[in-house]
């Protein structure tokens, strides 16, 4: 049992003798990558040039999207999954998950999956880094990363199992390298 008392109002927490069953034992076993780039699992150097760049907030709409003139260097998506986080100015220290990483004719956005709490303004520092969608294919071309990859590719997935394997093609789980 744990109390707790803050002010005029107290918390308390009670656990069974089970709670010791409600820790995670062992890791999940999923086609994609369990890590989150960059963490001592990952293995990743973040500070790797052409994976991370500092612009200066150039135009920023309901503290979610973010324009700019240009990112010279980076491919269209390659910051999509990645994260934006400020580094000077009212917001300094927030972050946000990259939604779309997109060119259009007047430069590049990038959009946040939710608004940042509090305001951003032009010529706020921020830093950019590139996204990783999980897959063994971005972390063995994207990351040049294969030999910390933490998924497992060749798991089959639900329709083998429930599949007959007279009507269906290849179902031994294998992933489709060549």
């Amino acid at each position: 049992m744990r109390l707790r008392r803050t002010g005029k109002a107290f918390e308390a927490e009670l656990r069974g003798l089970t709670e010791a069953l409600n820790q995670p034992l062992g890791r999940v076993y999923q086609k994609s990558c369990s890590a989150v780039l960059g963490d001592a699992d990952c293995g990743f150097d973040l500070t790797t040039p052409g994976y991370v760049t500092e612009p200066a907030v150039e135009v920023v709409e309901d503290r979610r999207v973010f324009r700019f003139t240009a990112l010279e260097g980076f491919a269209e998506g390659w910051f999509r999954h990645g994260v934006l986080r400020v580094t000077s100015g009212a917001a300094t220290g927030l972050q946000g998950l990259i939604k779309r990483d997109r060119a259009e004719d007047t430069g590049r956005v990038i959009e946040l999956w939710h608004p940042l709490r509090a305001q951003v303004q032009p010529g706020d520092g921020l830093r950019i880094q590139a996204g990783c969608n999980k897959r063994m294919s971005t972390c063995q071309f994207k990351f040049n990363n294969l030999g910390n990859f933490q998924g497992f590719p060749d798991i089959p997935g639900d329709d083998w199992t429930i599949t007959d394997p007279r009507k269906s093609g290849r179902l031994d789980g294998g992933s489709r390298r060549t």
